[in-house]
């Protein structure tokens, strides 16, 4: 195979990525009068198989499938990283988190007694960074955030990277007293008995949103509703819960071979059955439809663009007790670099530009909506802030290519889920993972096998060789750090002991 068929066989061009395409009818030029509104759904944890409009046969999700009736579905949407912090800091800035240096959650994990030392990052998002939120305040629009923040401390929280308001952003990355007041959250004053969180947070994005609109309605807005749903605990929401027990009972009867699976050394669920998990959902759910039904009562719901996503992949794989969600047909979840652990749920609706219905099957990033929201606001793009995102407007018009090679990921960290470290590569239909580690590498073909169970590395190596090579220069064009030989390491205590 030479050089011109290897690229064609793994779809890279010059300067193009010819990708699946994007199928929309009837689309006309998003225009206005005057600048768009954005809300920005962000969900924690959430699994690509959780959402019903995604194939979820046991969670509920009315809500979110009636937005993506009226806007465009992603299938091949990806999270930067498999965990939290990462992912947000790229889609506040449109940059790698290897490019940041928040590579992993914050603080992250520094086990002990492992073969490699996790490199050194951030604890918290520069100042120096400028988020979309400061690009948008610049330009004139009102900025909230609400919920989960997870990117600092004081000093580097929501209002002093560019959001006029903050409501329950802390440096905290799940609630610090579960789900039901008294929250201990410096930033959210508890509510009266029996609150619950989801609830509490959608209650105020709906009073922002309200008085912004009585207050000042020619200014433009950005809010952004971050839940800390479904993050562990995972506590239900008691007024749904009922529903999912009664929806579990009528399942086949439980056998470990049927719910769960080997992965590595981890053990993955591969059945979605736990009742409390799907009413936290549910109530995620709900509260998407209560500020969904408020732009339209309001009068704005033609005047906003809606962006719903998750950070990264369902919980679905730990070295050790049971996690509460499945990911399948994807592998594994959380904290990999298999599928499962970074393509997200990804639905856009932008009025005048998308039609309902419209499903997208082009692989995108967290980084491209920092240069999205800026061209669908008629600004212009600014490449020097944004620099690994590209802007989705052509995919929301209908087209099916964007200008860009590959998709990269860095996560050179160990993680609770028995991930160890590595990195990925996505180029047209093929991905490449890399284990730092062993130095191992296993080569999928998505088109083909979405679930990752073909390992093609033996079979394509001139495949593995370019994806490779592509990966290790993004690694140093990018300044991703590495991970280091533990010189105190001692296998005879056991891996999987920190």
């Amino acid at each position: 195979m030479n050089r011109r068929d290897l690229l064609k066989c793994l779809g890279i061009g010059a300067t193009t990525l010819a990708l699946a395409g994007c199928s929309q009818p009837g689309l006309s030029l998003f225009s206005r009068r005057k600048r768009p509104n954005f809300v920005f759904f962000l969900v924690d944890d959430l699994g690509w198989a959780d959402v019903g409009c995604y194939g979820s046969t046991f969670c509920e999700t009315p809500n979110t499938d009636r937005l993506a009736a009226s806007g465009v579905r992603f299938t091949d949407a990806y999270a930067a990283a498999p965990v939290c912090s990462p992912t947000r800091a790229s889609i506040m800035t449109g940059r790698y988190p290897a490019r940041l240096n928040i590579t992993d959650w914050i603080p992250g994990d520094n086990p002990k007694n492992k073969r490699l030392l996790g490199p050194p990052d951030l604890d918290a998002l520069p100042l120096e960074e400028v988020t979309v939120a400061e690009a948008l305040k610049k330009s004139g629009y009102a900025t909230y955030f609400v919920g989960k923040w997870h990117l600092g401390d004081e000093g580097h929280s929501p209002e002093n990277q560019g959001f006029d308001t903050n409501i329950g952003g802390t440096h905290l990355g799940q609630p610090a007293n579960g789900y039901y007041v008294p929250y201990k959250n410096p930033k959210l004053p508890d509510g009266p008995p029996g609150e619950y969180l989801t609830d509490r947070l959608a209650s105020e994005t709906i009073r922002c949103i309200t008085d912004h609109v009585k207050n000042r309605p020619d200014q433009p807005f950005l809010a952004f509703h971050c839940f800390y749903t479904v993050h562990q605990p995972i506590q239900p929401c008691k007024k749904h819960l009922d529903r999912f027990r009664a929806k579990a009972a009528t399942l086949p009867k439980r056998n470990p071979d049927s719910i769960f699976r080997k992965e590595h050394e981890a053990i993955t669920r591969i059945r979605q059955d736990n009742p409390a998990y799907a009413s936290m959902v549910y109530s995620m759910d709900e509260n998407l439809g209560r500020v969904l039904d408020t732009l339209k009562e309001l009068g704005i719901d033609n005047e906003t663009v809606v962006f719903f996503t998750s950070d990264n992949g369902g919980l679905s794989t730990q070295l050790r007790g049971q996690a509460p969600t499945s990911n399948l047909p994807l592998r594994a979840g959380k904290g990999w670099l298999y599928e499962g652990g970074i393509r997200e749920p990804l639905i856009v609706r932008a009025p005048g530009l998308t039609r309902g219905g419209g499903v997208c099957s082009t692989p995108v990033a967290s980084t491209d909506f920092f240069p999205t929201i800026l061209d669908l606001a008629g600004l212009s793009l600014q490449p020097r802030l944004h620099r690994d995102g590209v802007s989705l407007k052509p995919l929301l018009r209908g087209e099916s290519t964007l200008s860009r090679k590959a998709i990269f990921w860095h996560f050179p960290h160990y993680h609770s889920s028995g991930w160890t470290p590595g990195g990925a590569v996505r180029a047209g239909e093929w991905k490449l993972i890399e284990f730092y580690e062993p130095g191992t590498v296993e080569l999928y073909n998505l088109r083909d096998d979405m679930g990752e169970q073909l390992n093609q590395a033996q079979t394509f190596p001139q495949i593995v060789e370019e994806l490779r090579t592509l990966l290790h220069n993004w690694q140093r064009e990018v300044g991703a750090k590495m991970p280091l030989p533990n010189p105190d390491y001692k296998p005879e205590i056991g891996r999987n002991i920190p």
